[in-house]
């Protein structure tokens, strides 16, 4: 931002605009700064937003464009021109009239060689780099700007959250708890349609599938409307589990489905696979242990239609197996459907595989008529292991009581933090598990047990 500032001889030397990006033109040497914006350091430590606080006034190449040439001018600078939150591109320049206006530039822009080959030198409108005063005020700022100003030098800052309807869920760490209610302040302010900022309290409990959580800023309402690949669910987002980074898993299990299919949700939360999956046309057998959950599934399926679709079941997802999916199965295998049993409770559904051992070894005459039509599993598990892949086979294998290798799939569906991985193992229910006495001797079964063990 070197260039020395001209005269124009069409226009006076000073400028303002109005509103938040009024400013004046300057012969002061503009800063050097890239990043534009340099927080008052009285900021520094702030636990309570006082927003005024923030107000700088800052300096910014321009560029002098006839009124007729602005639109075409803004299209050939395209990434040159200051982007900047609430702060317009364009401002009057005082003495013009209405024959030329001030094009704000980024910050880097310091000559006219950033803009050679725009072709706006040929028009005559480049001939010089001015500079403009623009007051910024906290609206302009980024989030990030504003927490980074904030918290002490050298500690992270954290703008990322997980939303869900209304709600953004953040999980700040220790050193950021001082401030949790002014980042939440902060969150909820950059981010329209955002009116509740929670931050995680607990890991999520193993039993119903939530975390505790404290209300950082705006409304105490957790009642979340969310739209996930086109179809509406509703839910407390406190009592409920939902996570917004499986919208691509859940579309891509479904999308395996056929109409008349039948599909088995063994832990199904509020619908998010039993839902779409009625949709396509299966019939759906939807089961979760959380009074919340399976309220919320009923009321699910009822808003998207689907309720003569869905069958919902309150148990334990050893008991539904065993229970429910026995005595539905000789009829669907008989009949030759395709059935699919979803298991998403990743830490722990690997350990409900056992549930399925000799679970139709009371209905012998089954396995001959089924053949080549037994249930296809689609069971999640994380893994911290250096081989994820292998390391779920062999645990699924284990639990099962069967080899897997080489006779199922595993999908990575996202890595949960570092060193974490979220998989999915699908593979068709194998038939001497299925029909297996349970009281059969299986030396393989103990050989893999034993692997899993060691």
């Amino acid at each position: 931002l070197q260039s020395s500032l001209k005269p124009h001889p069409l226009c006076a030397r000073s400028s303002s605009s109005p509103g938040a990006t009024a400013g004046m033109s300057e012969q002061n040497t503009p800063s050097s700064d890239q990043a534009l914006y340099q927080a008052p350091p009285s900021v520094r430590g702030m636990t309570v937003l006082d927003r005024e606080a923030f107000t700088q006034t800052v300096t910014v190449p321009a560029l002098l464009v006839p009124t007729g040439l602005v639109n075409r001018a803004l299209k050939s600078l395209k990434k040159l021109t200051l982007q900047r939150p609430g702060v317009k591109r364009v401002v009057e320049e005082e003495g013009c009239g209405e024959t030329h206006k001030l094009v704000l530039l980024d910050p880097r822009v310091s000559s006219l060689d950033a803009i050679a080959g725009t072709g706006l030198q040929d028009l005559g409108v480049a001939s010089e780099i001015r500079h403009f005063a623009l007051r910024l005020t906290y609206d302009n700022l980024r989030s990030e700007e504003v927490l980074r100003a904030v918290l002490p030098d050298g500690h992270d800052v954290t703008s990322g959250f997980s939303r869900v309807g209304h709600i953004a869920h953040m999980n700040l760490r220790d050193h950021q708890l001082p401030y949790r209610n002014l980042i939440g302040q902060v969150i909820m302010d950059k981010n329209p349609g955002v009116t509740c900022v929670v931050n995680k309290t607990n890991s999520i409990d193993s039993t119903y599938r939530h975390f505790s959580m404290e209300l950082l800023a705006g409304e105490d309402n957790m009642v979340a409307k969310v739209r996930e690949n086109g179809l509406l669910y509703e839910f407390d987002f406190s009592r409920v589990y939902w996570n917004p980074r499986l919208s691509t898993e859940h579309e891509r299990i479904v999308s395996q489905l056929r109409r008349e299919d039948v599909v088995v949700d063994v832990f199904a939360g509020v619908g998010p696979f039993a839902v779409p999956a009625a949709r396509r046309g299966c019939a759906v057998f939807a089961n979760d242990l959380n009074p919340e959950s399976f309220r919320w599934l009923q009321h699910n399926s009822r808003i998207n239609k689907v309720t003569d679709k869905v069958t919902a079941f309150n148990l334990d997802g050893r008991d539904f197996i065993r229970g429910p999916v026995r005595d539905l199965l000789p009829d669907l295998l008989r009949a030759k459907t395709s059935v699919h049993v979803v298991m998403n409770l990743p830490a722990l559904a690997i350990d409900f595989l056992d549930s399925f051992r000799g679970l139709l070894a009371h209905e012998p005459g089954v396995g001959v008529a089924c053949e080549g039509t037994l249930p296809r599993v689609h069971c999640y598990s994380f893994s911290k292991d250096d081989a994820p892949q292998r390391d779920v086979v062999r645990r699924a294998a284990a639990s099962l009581g069967a080899e897997l290798d080489g006779v199922c799939s595993v999908h990575m569906v996202r890595n949960v933090a570092p060193n974490k991985e979220m998989l999915c193992v699908s593979f068709t229910l194998p038939k001497e598990v299925v029909f297996r006495s349970l009281e059969e001797p299986s030396a393989k079964r103990q050989k893999l047990e034993e692997g899993t063990a060691s």
